[in-house]
Parts: C-alpha cells; sequence; structure tokens
C-alpha cells in the first residue's frame, strides 16, 4: 500500500487524469527570456524586420576572403623583405581579398571585418616595404 490519503496518487497525479483548473489569484509566472514564436516581431521592432541583420537561414558565413587574405598578408611581410617581388604580389592579393572580405562583411554575409582589415594592412605594408626593398637593395 502506498503512503499518503486513500484515492490520492502518490506522484502528485489526479486519478481522474483531468488538470485542475488554474487559481485566478495565483501570480503568473513569464520568462524574462522567452523567445518570441516565430514570426511575432520582438518588443520594439516594427513587423517584418528582422531584429538583427543576418544571412539568409541555412545559409553559412562567407568568411573565406578575409581569412585567405589576412593570412596571405602576414606572409607577405617577411617575404617583401627576403623576396621583394613575390612580397609584392602576395600584398597584393591580400589587398584584394581583404577589401572583398570588408564588402562581405557590409552585405551581412560574413563577420570577420578584423580579418579583413588585417588583410588590407598588411597588405599595404608588404607592397610597400616591397616596393622600397626592390628600390634601394638593387
Amino acid at each position: 500500500m502506498q503512503p499518503g490519503y486513500p484515492g490520492q496518487d502518490p506522484y502528485g497525479q489526479n486519478p481522474s487524469g483531468q488538470q485542475p483548473p488554474p487559481d485566478p489569484n495565483a501570480p503568473q509566472y513569464q520568462d524574462p527570456y522567452a523567445q518570441q514564436p516565430y514570426g511575432q516581431p520582438a518588443q520594439g521592432q516594427p513587423y517584418g524586420q528582422p531584429a538583427y541583420p543576418g544571412p539568409v537561414p541555412g545559409q553559412g558565413r562567407q568568411n573565406t576572403m578575409g581569412l585567405v587574405g589576412m593570412i596571405l598578408g602576414i606572409v607577405a611581410l617577411p617575404l617583401s623583405i627576403c623576396w621583394a617581388a613575390l612580397g609584392v604580389l602576395l600584398g597584393i592579393a591580400a589587398i584584394v581579398l581583404g577589401s572583398m572580405g570588408g564588402k562581405k562583411v557590409d552585405q551581412g554575409l560574413a563577420d570577420n571585418r578584423g580579418q579583413a582589415k588585417t588583410a588590407l594592412i598588411c597588405g599595404i605594408i608588404a607592397v610597400a616595404l616591397g616596393i622600397i626593398n626592390m628600390i634601394f637593395v638593387r
């Protein structure tokens, strides 16, 4: 025999299977972190506008150009001192990829603005060092 009152389920369930009516005097709890249902505007947002800019759902971020540009810019810096022509070529490629990556960030398709800026800065420095190295060393 289960402890408790006769006819009462020891697990707190009503034996008839029906839920008791809610108490109208009980305080209502609202989760402040609850997400809005799909299609409902967030508070303070006009209906139909997303709460944040982002890519189309199901489409990944296009961070490749900024990343590759940053890698080429970093590699171009020492190469512009050792092998000036190769450093200048890689620096130009880093500048192009960094600017294209920055445009992707502005369009909301990528989120690596820092990598794109690093590619631009390192590429410009590498091109300048390579040109200076070609002019004065030879």
